[in-house]
């Protein structure tokens, strides 16, 4: 798979999937952002990404989207060993304008306790998004590649219906395989682990 050919074509097409607000807010800086540029931002409720100093923005995530994020953090954290912890939104600084917030990673523990606030592409063995209606086109085509530039060794998305799991060989993902809801995904990486993927997104007591 040429996911990493697409990084340009990916990102164009991303960009147009911003999700207009209520307010206008003023942001410090001018394009091309730095992350120096982000960490000025104010608090208001988006996610700002940066893709070579371009402005990614989204809003707050849907409920369904931070169940599957809540469920997803637990199944892995209940199989994950001691020397691996899974966290949700975190910083991910991968050059001065590139910079991204993964839904959920999985990083060394030594890793958490060496980082205040962003972590390195070297410290990711898995990243994972949720696809929403204003990330669609992003987690499908311009974050696997963007992912895959950095180097990290799996990413995985997550869509109401299924899982579908990228693996870095040499440079670029390969795959996807997809895991259907209702069937029971067997991983081995970044540690064993194995859940319904419809289960993150099911109602409770359903």
């Amino acid at each position: 798979m040429s996911q990493g050919n697409d990084r340009d074509t990916g990102w164009v097409t991303a960009m147009a999937v911003i999700e207009p607000t209520e307010t206008s807010t003023v942001l410090p800086g001018k394009p091309p952002f730095t992350v120096d540029d982000l960490l000025r931002f104010p608090d208001d409720g988006n996610r700002y990404e940066l893709f070579n100093g371009s402005l990614l923005v989204s809003p707050a995530p849907l409920p369904l989207h931070q169940r599957a994020i809540r469920r997803l953090e637990r199944i892995l954290e209940e199989f994950a060993p001691p020397t691996l912890e899974p966290l949700s939104t975190v910083n991910l600084r991968v050059t001065e304008k590139d910079f991204f917030i993964p839904d959920l990673v999985v990083v060394p523990t030594a890793a958490v306790e060496a980082n205040e606030l962003m972590f390195a592409p070297a410290d990711i063995l898995l990243a994972v998004e949720v696809v929403s209606p204003s990330t669609r086109a992003r987690d499908r085509s311009a974050k696997p590649a963007a992912y895959a530039e950095a180097g990290i060794p799996t990413y995985w998305r997550i869509e109401p219906e299924a899982l579908y799991v990228y693996t870095l060989d040499e440079g670029s993902y390969e795959g996807p395989e997809v895991y259907k809801a209702g069937e029971v995904a067997q991983l081995n990486t970044p540690y064993e682990v194995a859940f319904d993927p419809g289960d993150l997104v099911r109602p409770r007591g359903a």
